[in-house]
């Protein structure tokens, strides 16, 4: 429990040295967390797509292992740097740090932090960011929050991806937002299709909304 805590410590002192970077560069840095599969990159790389003629996006793409996310990422439009963590299963404000050397973005943009595919560890470790989002896919059960609820409750906003898939699979909407709220009655929920675009257009309005508090928060 002591070297625990000790290791926290340390994270924390890192990621508030983050943040103040992020802060006064007004850069929107964002820690995407979820199971593996439920479509981040995905949601990323449409995201980029979508939004890069009038945002600048930069990607963080942490994986155990390989490069292909990081490729992916740059073939969508915006600099990514892959940051691997070996047996690591999630990422680490002095990663991210590291990483932020290379990746150089921008004043005014968005660092989007892809963590490593976990809803556990990622909980526990403050990278710096403006806030934690959390992707829930159709695929998997709608008692994920009850399951996993640190993540839930760490998290600012929910987004519950595949809903084009919600005629074929067994998942109950209404029971998923539900057991979000019953965790974290705060948290924003969006419900999207990274593949047809259903509801991406909300998913882009909360970042440019986002985007400006973090410019304005420069100012206070």
């Amino acid at each position: 429990m002591e070297l625990e805590t000790r290791i926290l410590a340390k994270n924390d002192a890192l990621a508030t040295k983050n943040r103040a970077w992020f802060a006064g560069r007004e850069i929107l840095a964002l820690n995407l967390v979820s199971s593996p599969g439920s479509g981040k990159t995905t949601l990323l790389e449409r995201t980029i797509r979508d939004m890069k003629i009038t945002t600048k996006l930069y990607v963080l793409e942490g994986d155990q292992a390989t490069a292909n996310d990081g490729e992916r990422i740059r073939a969508a439009g915006a600099p990514a740097v892959q940051v691997n963590t070996g047996a690591g299963c999630h990422l680490e404000a002095d990663m991210v740090a590291r990483g932020l050397v290379e990746l150089k973005p921008e004043s005014g943009s968005i660092v989007m932090i892809e963590n490593v595919g976990n809803l556990v560890c990622p909980a526990m470790f403050d990278l710096g960011e403006s806030a934690k989002v959390v992707i829930l896919s159709v695929t998997e059960g709608e008692d994920k929050p009850l399951k996993y609820p640190h993540m839930f409750r760490a998290a600012e906003l929910m987004i519950l991806n595949k809903i084009d898939l919600l005629p074929h699979v067994d998942f109950d909407v209404s029971r998923a937002i539900a057991n979000a709220r019953e965790v974290n009655p705060d948290i924003i929920i969006l419900q999207v299709s990274a593949r047809s675009g259903e509801g991406l257009e909300t998913w882009y309005d909360w970042l440019r909304h986002e985007v400006g508090q973090a410019r304005e928060a420069a100012f206070a």
